[in-house]
């Protein structure tokens, strides 16, 4: 008896002492289950899909303080009522990575967690009922072809083998992708959570952030009803409470919610009977999905732009308090023509019951990619946000950005993504109009070259908009208005999208022949233009470029690199006066190189000045034999070859206004950058136009820029050089120069690159083709193997010939090497040729001088 009295009370004390600790556990700990971390490395806020697997990716690469903070509960907002469909198909080349990492991962997060996923895999399915969309699929196949995912173009009877429940009537083709099918999002969160947890992630709810403040040394304090913590970085995942995140900072993040529905149906039996699961459909041309769900159906589609419907009081008012599992009504009607075209498609829903319509916010940015990677403007301000498909980008995002954070660089180009890509012209009636534009054209043709005109013009207008617009086909770039090509009587005016050559072939030939004959302006004000001065204003871009700094008055091409030497930036740099320099960069990319710039500048401790001066500043180009004399016209400076050399720089009185000129131009022609006070921008323009008439002068758009660039053998930034390539690869060993003195970022990786050798080469290729020119990412056979892809392509219409950039293996890119490009099912023949085509006006005239001098010394 005393023996059992004796371990009684030593378990009474033990129970006492447990509920002591209880009662020193703070409030929070007991509400949260778990102890509070003060500080993190990460903290990620927002608790869906999305921000669970950068969760656990962060934890699993070895991150030891990694936080997720969730307002309510996991899943809450889009994820847990999504349809949950995976694909390895994308549009676009760079996010078919993301896709297949997604897809890659739920194959096996099972099995590594423990934790049932719901993963569904019998491939897809998209149907195409017109010859445009056989085209399509046909584009598709050859920009997949060179990437790891399995896609098939199928005929009717396979269509039909895969879906036996569709009405074949109108069925001409279909693009399979295997491996593609649907997943549980509640259940796929769930598991990427357990899987965050068992690699050391801490992730507490309920924890709303309440306040975002930044500490003089970069760090943030997280400030929650529970508490602060001190985190090194934030990562924004908050879904359709990502804008209010952003405020807290102030920010106003270009996301909205958008309605979308979805319908399920009861049991349908010849669904039941089926054998094997169907395949998931996407029928184009009613704008639906549909995949079996148990022993029924589920389909969800897009309505068109004036149908759809915004939760844009959401935008302004913020999102009302305690939603996160709540729906909207569902309205029936509203997609009703959809409903239609899906029953006549799959007959077998004309007498299925429907048992749930899901109405659920999704977000949505203006373009319907979303926003991922460090913001500029704050330090260490992440964004993984505006995701209008989560599920099937949770994983490979995830993966990404865990990268990014570990390494210092993206493990791929993802520019397209960028949060950068948005400015302060991205207002509120910008981002409805777009939202509902691309909520509306979901499932309109791919067609290359592709402009969507809701919400245009912005508030980005170059000074000379006002002339130019009417006179020419727009394009879109950064929010400003720039043209394309420009319209003559006669000609078939207006966008007329095709897979083959359009509208504007003609058009673009007239422009190049003006600029190689004549004269020709451009409105090329869309570039990023940044000033860097200051003490360290030389030390700092030193170490940011791979090319020596020009001299004073000197312009030179240099390039940023990753510290893994990739290609980061491409720059125009010009030195205007000591210390004081100009940089140049493409219009996609002003924030994205701003960005890099004022990190390194901020950590590297460089005393210096940056400034942003895109708006302020407006940019003419004007290029071709006769360019100099109708600027000799309007100015005293001496702009003779000797006079004014080739990537030299002044400052001129040009009609009477100051202008900064630069002696360049990416036609590869005699030609001059004018950068110019917007507000002297027509002026200068009217002038300039008026002092050329003898000449023959007029307007040329970007596409004549294109096929100029490229038949003069110039690389661009984004296609023959970017995240994915290393200068050597690139052909760019001109700018680089592993020499100098200075460390810049990325020449030790490039001197390991260098001295292993390389395994692919860019090429620069002639093809064969009738009515239809490579564009860019078209898959290169050789042998009956894929062996590379373009990088960029257009037609020369100064040497009439298809020309094209392309990585080849190094063993197949010697010149005379034959390979095959692959255009709209087709493969053409292409030939590997020495570049350039055409020989740049420099390099003419340096070669004329050359050879009157030769005949001189004969004489």
């Amino acid at each position: 008896m005393s023996r059992l009295l004796s371990l009684i009370n030593i378990r009474l004390r033990r129970d006492l002492s447990a509920c002591r600790g209880i009662a020193r556990l703070p409030l929070r700990s007991i509400i949260l289950g778990k102890r509070w971390k003060d500080t993190a490395d990460t903290v990620i806020i927002g608790g869906g899909c999305v921000g669970v697997s950068l969760a656990y990716h962060l934890a699993k690469a070895g991150m030891k303080d990694v936080v997720l903070l969730e307002k309510s509960e996991l899943t809450a907002g889009s994820t847990w009522h999504a349809a949950g469909l995976t694909t390895y198909y994308h549009p676009g080349i760079n996010l078919k990575q993301v896709h297949y990492d997604s897809i890659k991962l739920y194959e096996t997060l099972e099995a590594e967690t423990g934790q049932a996923v719901g993963f569904h895999n019998p491939g897809s399915v998209r149907i195409a009922s017109t010859a445009a969309r056989v085209d399509e699929m046909k584009y598709q196949m050859t920009r997949t072809h060179w990437n790891v995912t399995e896609q098939y173009f199928i005929g009717p009877e396979k269509v039909h083998e895969l879906f036996p429940l569709l009405n074949m009537d109108k069925v001409l083709a279909g693009l399979y992708t295997p491996g593609d099918g649907h997943i549980d999002p509640y259940s796929l969160t769930m598991a990427l959570a357990a899987g965050a947890r068992m690699y050391g992630a801490q992730i507490y709810n309920p924890a709303p952030v309440s306040g975002l403040k930044p500490t003089s040394d970069g760090k943030w304090d997280v400030e929650t009803p529970h508490g602060t913590i001190r985190a090194n970085r934030i990562v924004n995942s908050a879904g359709f409470w990502a804008r209010e995140v952003g405020e807290m900072i102030g920010f106003k993040h270009p996301t909205i919610p958008v309605h979308h529905q979805y319908v399920v149906t009861a049991t349908v039996p010849e669904v039941k009977a089926l054998k094997k699961e169907l395949a998931v459909i996407r029928d184009l041309e009613g704008s639906y999905y549909l995949r079996q769900e148990r022993d029924g159906l589920l389909f969800g589609p897009y309505e068109k732009m004036e149908k759809m419907v915004l939760q844009d009081s959401w935008v302004t008012d913020g999102v009302p308090p305690g939603f996160g599992k709540e729906l909207f009504e569902s309205d029936l009607d509203r997609i009703m023509e959809h409903v239609e075209m899906a029953m006549e498609m799959v007959p077998v829903l004309k007498n299925a019951d429907i048992i749930n319509i899901v109405s659920g916010p999704i977000t949505y940015t203006p373009d319907l990619l979303p926003m991922v990677g460090p913001h500029h403007g704050v330090r260490n301000y992440w964004t993984a946000i505006g995701f209008g498909y989560g599920v099937i980008h949770a994983g490979g995002i995830g993966k990404f950005l865990s990268h990014w954070i570990m390494n210092g660089e993206p493990p791929y180009d993802l520019i397209e993504c960028d949060p950068n890509r948005y400015g302060k012209w991205t207002d509120v009636p910008f981002m409805c109009a777009k939202a509902r534009e691309s909520y509306g054209f979901n499932n309109v043709v791919g067609y290359p070259k592709e402009e969507r005109f809701e919400g245009r013009p912005t508030s980005r207008m170059s000074g000379v908009y006002e002339l130019l617009k009417g006179k020419g086909s727009m394009g879109f770039h950064a929010g400003w208005e720039q043209p394309h090509w420009f319209y003559k009587p006669g000609d078939d005016i207006g966008y007329k999208p095709s897979f083959r050559r359009t509208n504007w072939f003609g058009p673009v030939g007239r422009e190049c022949k003006l600029v190689m004959e004549k004269v020709g302006v451009i409105d090329l004000t869309p570039f990023g233009k940044f000033t860097v001065k200051g003490k360290d204003s030389h030390k700092l871009l030193d170490r940011l470029f791979a090319n020596t700094m020009p001299k004073v008055g000197h312009t030179n091409i240099s390039h940023m690199l990753t510290p893994t030497g990739r290609v980061f930036a491409e720059v125009t740099i010009t030195q205007l006066t000591p210390g004081e320099f100009l940089l140049i960069t493409g219009s996609g990319s002003e924030l994205h190189d701003l960005r890099w710039i004022e990190t390194e500048a901020v950590n590297g401790g460089y005393d210096v000045d940056i400034s942003n001066v895109t708006d302020d500043i407006g940019v003419l180009g004007i290029a071709g034999p006769n360019s100099r004399e109708v600027l000799q016209k309007l100015t005293n400076e001496d702009m003779s070859d000797a006079g004014f050399k080739f990537l030299h720089c002044k400052s001129i009185q040009l009609a009477g206004l100051p202008v900064r000129a630069i002696r360049i131009s990416y036609t590869g022609e005699l030609g001059w950058e004018l950068y110019i006070d917007q507000k002297n921008m027509a002026p200068v323009y009217q002038a300039i136009m008026e002092a050329g008439k003898d000449e023959g002068i007029d307007n040329f758009g970007t596409y004549a820029m294109a096929s100029l660039r490229l038949e003069k053998g110039f690389r661009g930034w984004g296609a023959e050089m970017n995240c994915d390539t290393n200068p050597l690869e690139a052909g760019l060993d001109y700018f680089i120069k592993l020499n100098k003195p200075g460390d810049f970022i990325g020449k030790a990786a490039l001197q390991e690159i260098k001295a292993k050798g390389l395994k692919r080469k860019l090429s620069y290729i002639t093809v064969d083709t009738d009515d239809i020119d490579p564009e860019g990412n078209e898959t290169i056979w050789c042998n009956g193997k894929v062996v590379g892809n373009t990088t960029s392509g257009a037609y020369s219409y100064t040497a009439q010939q298809s020309l094209a950039f392309a990585y080849l293996p190094v063993e197949l890119s010697s010149v005379g090497q034959k390979v095959e490009v692959e255009l709209l099912g087709r493969k053409y023949p292409a030939m590997v040729i020495q570049e350039p085509l055409v020989l740049t006006e420099p390099t003419r005239t340096r070669l004329q001088k050359k050879k009157l001098s030769t005949t001189k010394d004969i004489t």
